[in-house]
């Protein structure tokens, strides 16, 4: 059973540690401790009310993996995860992995889309990196570089045939003009020191290695040695979403659409006022249907994506005064972007990496046919309309190719076959991801705003919120630079390696 002692201690530490603004004045104020120690022990009450009044209704309830795959939701749960892409389902099974040695936690995924159509863990071009220049950032893909060696260890089922991602180890390789390589070298003593398999190349290191590169412009490259290249991203979600199945967490086919939540006024030390709330229910509107499931809930976890910040809205995040925590939105939205593959029968071999030029545009090998998966992000004041997923194969013609066969000579004869779009789940603030408990809506977690690296970190991802939701801290590998404070405080988490 969920105690509410961890969500107590998280959200202690954040509230006494922050100095906090609850109105326009800049105030330093504090919460007195016995006022939410109060407010938490009459929810864990009520709460443990309701699972035995749940228990009594139903008598002999097994919850076994077998009733888990309705696609209805169930009257109550422990946690539900909103968001059933690679971070949700990860984290789901992490938790159900935990649980091993404390009593069950009933979890629950809610994912609107069951085709993952429109996912942005599907439509992804599904690399893995360690040449970033946060540490905790590289330390997430490093740990989950291990997690995916060991994949079958983690996310087999039994009586079912062994996981396998497609894993291609070909690296990354990142191309610097002379205006960007102090900046690459600067990263990549960073990589290095924090544990990361990467070396330098030189321009006439680089041609002999990869003789199909046009080095000119070029000043420096940085190529991973280890633990990076791409997978498939289907193959992935799967593996973790039939391992949680198993492990008894509940899928449920439906749209997050409000909540209903209550209000708690708290008085600070200043003799001002803040508003704490609680959701109590999720509502789950079915696909096409009017019909709406509420869902009694400990705690839930936003892992919705390109569109957490409207889920973020529904319970009033971000409504309040200008200036203030209450005002403060949770700064995530979806970016389209476009994926193209094109054949060019004389084009790298099986041993191209996925290459970044300095110009933006990226490029690897799909298969052994020749052919290969390219893209580059557009110019912040050029973002495409986000309203559909409708590929502009003028931007590959205009954009994309010019820079392709500047690089890769043999790419100037190239055919383009197919293209693809998906969605970022950008985080306009500082492009980095979003972790934690948000410091007033005091049951709400966040894993969201990766923009563009969450399928990569996701299996590190889904284990540090297990452990901040069942210990009550991060305990494998610190996180909270990304928490949700950071907005308010207008502190950022700069990236400087944003593909």
């Amino acid at each position: 059973m969920f105690s509410w002692s961890c969500c107590r201690t998280a959200v202690r530490g954040i509230l006494d540690s922050l100095p906090v603004c609850w109105h326009r004045a800049a105030i330093h104020c504090s919460v007195r401790v016995w006022r939410y120690d109060d407010f938490f022990k009459d929810l864990e009450n009520e709460f443990a009310k309701f699972k035995h009044k749940v228990k009594e209704a139903l008598p002999g309830s097994d919850w076994s993996p077998l009733h888990q795959t309705s696609g209805l939701p169930p009257e109550w749960a422990d946690v539900v995860i909103i968001g059933g892409g690679v971070v949700g389902w990860s984290t789901a099974y992490w938790l159900k992995k935990k649980e091993a040695v404390r009593e069950g936690v009933r979890v629950v995924v809610v994912e609107r889309d069951p085709t993952y159509s429109r996912s942005s863990t599907v439509l992804s071009v599904g690399g893995i990196r360690q040449q970033f220049s946060l540490p905790e950032n590289i330390h997430l893909s490093i740990e989950s570089a291990r997690f995916l060696r060991n994949i079958q260890e983690h996310l087999n089922v039994v009586n079912e045939d062994p996981v396998d991602i497609h894993f291609n180890p070909s690296g990354y390789l990142f191309l610097a003009g002379k205006e960007q390589s102090d900046i690459l070298a600067e990263n990549y003593n960073i990589q290095r020191s924090q544990g990361a398999a990467v070396t330098l190349l030189t321009p006439q290191q680089l041609q002999r290695k990869f003789p199909w590169i046009n080095t000119d412009g070029i000043a420096l490259a940085s190529y991973g040695l280890e633990n990076e290249g791409w997978f498939d991203p289907w193959l992935l979600l799967n593996a973790f979403r039939r391992k949680a199945i198993s492990m008894g967490v509940h899928q449920c086919h439906g749209e997050v659409v409000g909540f209903q939540h209550s209000t708690r006024d708290m008085e600070a030390d200043d003799g001002s006022t803040i508003s704490l709330k609680r959701i109590h229910h999720v509502i789950v509107q079915m696909p096409n249907s009017a019909e709406c499931q509420p869902v009694k809930c400990a705690l839930l976890i936003n892992a919705a994506g390109a569109w957490s910040g409207k889920v973020a809205g529904m319970v009033g995040i971000g409504s309040g005064p200008e200036g203030t925590l209450e005002g403060t939105k949770l700064p995530v939205e979806p970016r389209k972007r476009y994926v193209y593959v094109f054949h060019c029968p004389d084009g790298p071999g099986v041993d191209c990496p996925l290459s970044i030029d300095y110009s933006g545009v990226y490029f690897r090998r799909e298969g052994l046919g020749g052919n290969y998966v390219t893209g580059l992000s557009p110019a912040e004041e050029e973002e495409p309309d986000c309203s559909d997923l409708e590929v502009s194969y003028e931007y590959f013609d205009e954009e994309v190719w010019p820079k392709l066969a500047q690089r890769v000579p043999a790419f100037e004869s190239l055919k383009l076959k197919t293209a693809w779009a998906g969605y970022y789940d950008y985080n306009t603030f500082d492009q980095n991801a979003v972790i934690g408990i948000h410091p007033l809506v005091t049951n709400m977690f966040f894993a969201t705003g990766f923009s563009g690296h969450g399928l990569q970190q996701s299996p590190a991802v889904g284990r540090a919120m297990a452990e901040l939701i069942l210990d009550g801290r991060f305990k494998t590998l610190d996180l909270s630079v990304f928490d949700f404070i950071r907005f308010y405080r207008g502190t950022k988490v700069l990236e400087k390696n944003i593909v």
